[in-house]
């Protein structure tokens, strides 16, 4: 089964594709060759993964999922939030986003925060929403060689390391996006299994 994928992170693609099981192929705007940057005019990250997905549902006309992420820290009121990615301006420069967060945290003991991503699916023309969330805190100083984005500032709750110094293999089985991504792989099975039966009703 193909899904469209609605980005150019390679990351996330490398991440979800680890968290999916085999048989799903994803492809990514980048290998569709669609360049054009979807703007994410939304002020909520259900907002915004409905933009991104129904955007390109309407480009490609078939199946496609997107997401959108942030951090929230308490201390900050919720920001970066929506922002997260852009956070210290519209290049999106990850250690740059991250040098802004220290800084305002700087001498902050309240350094609560929790990682959340929504996931908009449109599958055969239909919408669904799956919302993923871990709690944890902002470190001082980043630690860790793994992961993209605040990973290397963000320890889990109940984990005295940074997503950047978790090994992969275990980051995709308690992320925010896993958490999310399994609710979708859920749903997905839950279809793939109700198109099975139809087709067994009905015959080929």
């Amino acid at each position: 089964m193909q899904l469209i994928f609605g980005t150019h992170n390679q990351n996330k693609v490398e991440e979800i594709t680890k968290i999916l099981p085999s048989g799903y192929v994803i492809k990514s705007l980048t290998d569709l060759n669609f360049n054009t940057e979807i703007e994410e005019s939304g002020t909520t990250l259900k907002e915004n993964a409905l933009i991104k997905a129904t955007t390109i549902f309407n480009i490609f006309k078939k199946d496609c999922f997107a997401d959108d992420s942030g951090l929230m820290v308490n201390a900050l009121g919720g920001r970066p939030g929506v922002l997260s990615a852009r956070y210290a301006g519209n290049k999106k420069i990850a250690k740059d986003n991250t040098n802004k967060l220290l800084s305002e945290l700087k001498g902050v003991n309240d350094r609560r925060a929790l990682f959340k991503t929504v996931i908009a699916l449109i599958l055969e023309g239909n919408k669904y929403l799956f919302e993923g969330v871990i709690k944890g805190e902002i470190s001082t100083s980043p630690k860790g060689q793994y992961g993209f984005g605040y990973d290397p500032i963000f320890m889990p709750k109940d984990r005295p390391e940074t997503f950047g110094e978790l090994e992969p293999s275990l980051k995709h089985a308690i992320s925010h996006r896993a958490d999310a991504f399994k609710k979708l792989k859920t749903s997905l099975f839950r279809s793939f299994v109700a198109g099975w039966l139809k087709y067994l009703q009905v015959g080929p």
